[in-house]
């Protein structure tokens, strides 16, 4: 089965989580040609690509993508490097600059890269450090103790995928300039002038390669979203983000002189919080230091962020981890010691979920080895690393709740409500709790399921209404493809309890046909079907069910996101048709290309245009061929670039709050590009 074609098509999807699309194979890239004769393979054949050939060749090793995710993601290695200097104690101001031709500048106070020559090589080493992969000072403890580049190849991949880059150094009293193109040293470095000796520090301009990259204009609420997240990370230290292009000149000033305090408050701006002192810990202990802030509010959801090393890493590890478990022992623990009532207490065994109901907290460790799971760095996975946050949160979250008995009690009693929510949905959660993957006796009865059982080859339809879900059961490829048609909206999982949104029978039946189980009792490996497909209409009345969904998958299955599970189908607008010939058309674009096309340029020529506003307006063999058949159709497959905007867009568009949703509203009206009137 081939992948699924990419077309750029406008979806309403909340900022923060983003849409991937995946292209169509390339036709006759078979093994052996049609003669079945095989090329010849000998020892030429071997190749050793030199330098930063490698990183051109396949950028998306290093970087994940050339499109926007990619782009951006230079000018977060370019910028990890300034705050390394910070958190070595060097520098406390980063500027960054984004220019009328989107190339960018970053600017830091630090000690500049060292100049002289590196003795093995036999070249300076800023040079050694911006032309081969692995090259830098990060791996030497008594440059950096702690750094969040320790793959080494952050500034030469940017090196290697820029048309041009240049680097000015200042350092001992002098200014030293070199630049490159696509890797390679053109102006070999040299000094340009005499500086203050006081004066230090690094500039890098750099243009991305449009070779390389599919997008190359840069998202200024992107890049700001990931400035504003370093300064909190980083107290004290200064960051500037200016944009020079035209109609888009502004400049954000980030500080955090209190640190992770400030972040909590940030996530909970749009919550009522419950208590207004933030509770906060900062401390070292065996060479790791920890960073803490939490504070509870009015919500449902657990909005917990953790970092290592400056690093977002949104797949948890040891040290989330460690602060769980502490969160929950400590909170259990100083119930049996409170106030409550006998009565309150009898039956009493909060859980993970109950306690870390309305929780915005934010974790921050700074650690010298740290071992990440592949080079994406989501997920940390030093043992040791868990019981020193555990004994940490043990120790200072008692004494804070003894000294604090007023947040403690608060705090308690926002557990103990959520627990008897909790055994209240308890029968609606057995309902919903698939015991075996295989044993179909309990899915819901409206899911016309497929006949394969591997996950990875299984597909499900979640189909606005029960019309087009009757015509995507008839259209539909029965070995693979099952479909789960859905009656109305279901339920806002940003304003409900658990309790209420386990009562809701479509979240019920969605979460008993996917098999994988809901908060503490989620496995991902027993998801039964490896692609979960929204099909809704091209309305927006399906725009509001889409969002709706997704809201469910972010608040209550976020793992089900991380794995690339979630995908969005996309429906086409139009019919253009003139006797027996017809086309579907995705944008008003193609729809005029298409009219043309069957007309020859003669408007006398009747072409017939139907507008698509509903799924259940395609018979099940238009359906199918639109929009099912992996051969034709285009689905956008849900990623999440930037949790904590994404926690934030979730609680504008679907929170209580009236007004930063209409404040949201007014600044973004101008890039609607399909409007439903």
């Amino acid at each position: 089965m081939k992948s699924d074609s990419f077309r750029k098509y406008p979806t309403t999807i909340p900022f923060g989580i983003s849409t991937v699309g995946r292209q169509t194979r390339s036709e006759g890239s078979s093994m052996a040609d049609v003669n079945g004769n095989r090329g010849e393979y000998g020892g030429d054949d071997i190749q050793a690509l030199e330098g930063l050939e490698a990183v051109r060749l396949r950028p998306g090793m290093y970087i994940g993508s050339t499109g926007s995710r990619g782009l951006h993601h230079l000018v977060y290695e370019v910028v990890d490097n300034s705050i390394d200097e910070a958190l070595a104690g060097y520098a406390n101001l980063v500027n960054v600059t984004i220019h009328r031709d989107d190339s960018i500048t970053v600017v830091d106070n630090g000690r500049g890269i060292p100049v002289e020559n590196n003795t093995k090589a036999g070249i300076p080493a800023v040079e050694l450090a911006l032309t081969v992969l692995h090259a830098g000072g990060k791996f030497d403890k008594n440059s950096y103790k702690v750094s969040g580049g320790l793959h080494g190849v952050g500034v030469s991949c940017v090196n290697a995928l820029s048309e041009t880059l240049k680097v000015w150094i200042k350092r001992d009293g002098r200014e030293h300039y070199i630049d490159f193109s696509r890797g390679k040293t053109i102006t070999r470095l040299r000094q340009t002038r005499d500086v203050p000796k006081n004066e230090t520090g690094t500039t890098v301009w750099f243009k991305p390669d449009h070779e390389i990259f599919t997008e190359t204009r840069y998202d200024y609420s992107i890049l700001s979203s990931r400035m504003r997240e370093l300064s909190y990370l980083n107290k004290g230290v200064t960051i500037t983000l200016t944009d020079e292009r035209e109609d888009e000149q502004k400049t954000d000033t980030f500080l955090a002189i209190n640190g992770l305090r400030e972040m909590v408050e940030f996530l909970n701006n749009q919550r009522k919080a419950l208590h207004s002192d933030v509770i906060y810990i900062d401390t070292e202990r065996d060479d790791v230091g920890i960073e803490l802030a939490m504070q509870y509010n009015d919500g449902y959801a657990d909005t917990t962020f953790s970092f290592v090393n400056n690093i977002n890493t949104h797949e948890g590890g040891t040290h989330l981890t460690g602060f769980k478990s502490a969160l929950t022992s400590v909170v259990n623990k100083y119930i049996e010691r409170s106030s409550l009532s006998k009565k309150d207490k009898d039956g009493i065994k909060l859980t993970g979920d109950d306690v870390r109901e309305g929780l915005a907290c934010v974790l921050s460790v700074k650690i010298r080895e740290p071992q990440f799971e592949g080079q994406t760095k989501t997920k940390l996975g030093n043992p040791s690393v868990e019981g020193i946050v555990r004994s940490v949160v043990n120790e200072h979250l008692a004494t804070f709740l003894d000294e604090h008995p007023k947040i403690g009690n608060i705090i308690i009693e926002k557990a103990v409500s959520a627990a008897r929510a909790r055994e209240a949905a308890r029968k609606a959660r057995d309902l919903t709790r698939k015991k075996n993957a295989l044993d179909i006796g309990n899915l819901p009865g409206k899911l016309a399921d497929c006949s394969l059982s591997e996950p990875s080859l299984c597909e499900l339809y979640l189909v606005e209404g029960d019309s087009a879900g009757g015509s995507a059961k008839q259209g539909r490829e029965r070995k693979n493809q099952a479909i789960l048609p859905l009656r109305g909206k279901i339920i806002n999982v940003e304003k409900a309890r658990i309790d209420k949104v386990l009562s809701n029978e479509e979240i019920r039946t969605i979460i008993t046909a996917l098999g994988c189980g809901i908060k503490d009792e989620f496995d991902l490996e027993k998801t039964r079907y490896h692609k979960i497909i929204i099909m809704t209409d091209a309305d927006v009345d399906g725009a509001h069910i889409r969002t709706l969904l997704l809201t469910f998958f972010f608040r209550q299955m976020p793992e089900l996101i991380d794995a690339g599970y979630i995908y969005i189908a996309q429906p086409p607008l139009y019919r253009v048709s003139r006797g027996k010939e017809e086309f579907y058309a995705y944008d008003e674009v193609e729809r005029e290309s298409y009219s043309e096309r069957l007309s020859g340029g003669d408007a006398r020529k009747n072409v017939y245009v139907q507008r698509y506003k509903g799924l259940g307006e395609m018979n099940p063999e238009q359906l199918w061929h639109t929009t099912m058949d992996p051969e034709r159709r285009t689905i956008l497959r849900v990623g999440m670039d930037d949790a904590v905007m994404a926690d934030q867009i979730f609680q504008t568009l679907m929170g209580d709050a009236v007004e930063p949703r209409r404040q949201f509203i007014e600044a973004n009206a101008r890039f609607v590009t399909v409007l439903d009137v």
